[in-house]
């Protein structure tokens, strides 16, 4: 898998711990070895561009999602095919705000904000409850088994 990790925050963050997050989510959803992801961490300000050309909304957020190929999960049979996933861009300064009021570290929010992030690029949303079940539980089950190979490493 060709995972490219560019951090333009200005914040130290495990760059190598959201590549390892970013193969195991896409092998969990039987996304193909030859498929490319880029996740770009950027500053307030930078953030907040994006935010509102792309989603007109105000103000930085903490995670955007620019699919390409508009890839979706494969089956252990059939893996999708091989192509462009897309961006996860994430801002680690509101992540750290969220982090805080959630009582646990920063990169445990990047984490979550990453899966969140490569769900979306797989087509998979949260507006409607049912929607919302799903893509939760899935992000839940992404993160519980990375946290267990992470403690196996």
């Amino acid at each position: 898998m060709s995972i490219e990790v560019n951090n333009e925050s200005g914040v130290d963050v495990d760059e190598g711990a959201l590549q390892r997050l970013a193969v195991y989510a896409l092998d969990a959803m039987h996304v193909h070895p030859d498929a490319e992801l880029a996740i770009v961490l950027v500053d307030e300000g930078a953030m907040e561009q994006l935010h509102v050309q792309w989603m007109d909304e105000p103000g930085p957020t903490d995670v955007l999602s620019f699919p390409m190929d508009e890839l979706r999960p494969g089956t252990e049979d059939q893996p999708a095919p091989p192509g462009l996933l897309g961006d996860v861009v994430l801002c680690p300064q509101v992540a750290e705000t969220q982090a805080r009021t959630a009582g646990h570290p920063l990169m445990d929010e990047l984490l979550l904000l990453t899966t969140h992030g490569i769900l979306h690029l797989l087509g998979f949303d949260h507006a409607e409850p049912a929607e919302e079940k799903e893509m939760f539980g899935i992000q839940r089950d992404v993160l519980v088994g990375f946290a267990m190979q992470e403690r196996r490493r």
